[in-house]
């Protein structure tokens, strides 16, 4: 294990905010995970895992403790069945996956950070979401200081949301188990944009490798793929989920889609643009994607104060004008 402790958060995460840390451990092995939780815990300092920092909002005044940086690696397959490091970069898993002809996570590429942050979220993009491939998350359960195996039934899945997101810092993902679809062609394209793009019909199927492109191409377009180079790409993606709602709120002109048991899946983008917030409304070093409105980004030297007071600005209007709340789809981190 690596010990720093010149580390800032602003480092560490996509957002580039966020203070200075006490110590930094970074980790390659899953072994080396559990060996790095079992020492924060035992010597009680406060502890702060990281992947690829893609979905946190970091705390100005850093880190009084032990953050372990996640930087495991390494893809194990069995047919059509994977078991996938935590540390492993997602895009670069979904890569994997379009080369050697297994469906299932390809709508998903371009996402940032870590393949064990994705059952945590339940990240998703274009149709699909890692639910409807996870088999098994084995976890390091810091209650019971022991590893298990959690089931997807275990896991709790919801939209953007998991068991393991609603019990914050009790579940420490080692490996992630798939089951994907062997085969040239994608799972049945499920979002309207993407078919437009691939010339499909909702339903159809594509190849796998069309597919995995026309994403990066709409992701790239909406500055939702990380390039150090691009401005627009300091962000945490997707700030805000899609509300979801009964039918009978649903907002007059505002793009919904079906959820099942009579509710329906508002365009959070929609209802923040007509809030008021466009595309590259700023507020001082802060403030909407130009390319992306649902994107929040930061310019050097912004603060996570001022990036979490914008989000609300955005919430209360929202909120306002609309009688929506939106949810945060980003963890923020508070100081301890």
């Amino acid at each position: 294990m690596q010990v720093r402790r010149d580390a800032r958060l602003a480092e560490l995460t996509t957002l580039g905010v966020g203070g200075p840390v006490d110590r930094l451990v970074e980790v390659t092995t899953a072994e080396e995970l559990v060996a790095a939780v079992r020492e924060a815990d035992e010597a009680g300092r406060p502890l702060l895992l990281l992947g690829g920092g893609s979905n946190v909002v970091a705390p100005d005044a850093g880190w009084p403790g032990d953050v372990v940086a996640v930087r495991s690696r390494g893809v194990e397959r069995d047919g059509a069945r994977l078991v996938v490091q935590a540390g492993e970069p997602w895009d670069d898993l979904v890569a994997y996956t379009v080369e050697r002809q297994l469906a299932g996570m390809e709508a998903m590429s371009g996402i940032p950070g870590s393949t064990g942050a994705t059952p945590v979220q339940n990240v998703g993009a274009y149709g699909q979401e890692v639910a409807q491939v996870v088999t098994a998350v084995r976890v390091y359960d810091r209650a019971g200081r022991t590893e298990r195996v959690l089931t997807p039934a275990e896991c709790g899945f919801a939209y953007r949301d998991s068991r393991l997101k609603r019990e914050p810092g009790r579940f420490v993902v080692l490996t992630v188990g798939f089951a994907l679809e062997p085969g040239e062609l994608s799972r049945p394209v499920g979002y309207a944009e993407l078919a437009r793009r691939l010339g499909v019909e909702l339903g159809q199927r594509a190849p796998l490798a069309d597919v995995r492109a026309a994403v990066l191409e709409l992701r790239r377009g909406k500055g939702m793929v990380w390039d150090p180079a691009d401005p627009d790409s300091r962000s945490a993606g997707s700030f805000f989920t899609n509300p979801v709602l009964p039918a009978r709120q649903a907002v007059e002109g505002c793009p919904s889609w079906p959820a099942g048991d009579g509710r329906v899946k508002l365009s959070a983008a929609w209802l923040v643009q007509h809030a008021g917030f466009g595309r590259g409304t700023r507020d001082g070093l802060v403030g909407t994607s130009s390319r992306h409105s649902l994107a929040l980004t930061t310019e050097p030297g912004a603060s996570a104060d001022e990036l979490l007071a914008f989000a609300d600005e955005v919430v209360a209007r929202v909120r306002e004008r609309f009688g929506v709340t939106l949810e945060r789809e980003p963890t923020a981190v508070r100081p301890v």
